[in-house]
């Protein structure tokens, strides 16, 4: 099984006035089609290393890989361009346009990318909205709609341009139990039916119980990493 992603000895310090390290010796890496959640307590350094394993950080000690390439060096505009392509992403606030139909919300990092025509990645986002069961609500603005429906129209957004890995910073954290349940299966389903391979952030238990593999922080250190 390939590494879709690879941490090795990642460090990462805050100056502020004195040095502080808040990334302590961070490896582990990630096989394709898995479904790992990173836990612990705020302030352990969970959303610090989401930053520099989406590629936003680049100021870290240390080694990181998306699928073989190696990305710790590159420059601000190819990170840019491999996130886009390389990384879907799903928070905890939908960061959806409002303006913008559900459709043309899941069609933008697309066509930012700009490998296809207009209207095969029209196409391509009606089959993640239906994937979804969100093909009905493809024309409607997205302020539109409910709170559970905007996160799924994030989620077809973070699929469209068939990312390596979909990194997800509490993307339960706004919703209530039954649409975080929602979520979550969704997630569950485009691991095992699409081999998609998935990271999340959370402090919801219950999810992180049902994802494939745990790894808890403590202190800027990974303190346990366990397979389900």
């Amino acid at each position: 099984m390939k590494n879709i992603l690879e941490a090795k000895s990642i460090y990462k310090s805050f100056y502020n006035p004195v040095e502080f390290q808040v990334l302590k010796d961070i490896s582990f890496q990630i096989k394709r089609g898995e479904f790992v959640s990173i836990m612990g307590k705020s302030g352990c350094g969970k959303s610090t290393l989401l930053y520099i394993l989406s590629t936003m950080d680049t100021d870290y000690k240390g080694e990181l890989f998306l699928g073989d390439e190696l990305l710790t060096g590159k420059t601000p505009n190819e990170l840019a361009r491999i996130r886009n392509k390389k990384i879907g992403f799903v928070f905890q606030f939908h960061y959806l346009l409002p303006e913008f139909t559900n459709l043309k919300n899941v069609m933008l990092p697309a066509l930012k990318l700009g490998e296809f025509t207009e209207q095969e990645i029209e196409h391509r986002a009606m089959e993640k909205l239906k994937l979804l069961g969100m093909e009905s609500q493809a024309l409607k603005k997205a302020n539109q709609i409910s709170g559970g429906q905007k996160q799924r129209i994030a989620i077809a957004r973070a699929l469209i341009n068939e990312p390596l890995i979909i990194m997800g910073d509490e993307p339960t954290g706004n919703l209530d139990s039954k649409n975080a349940e929602n979520v979550f299966n969704i997630f569950r389903e485009i691991c095992s039916e699409e081999g998609q391979s998935l990271l999340v952030v959370t402090h919801d238990d219950d999810f992180a119980k049902k994802t494939d593999r745990i790894i808890t922080m403590e202190d800027g250190l990974i303190i346990n990493d366990h397979y389900h």
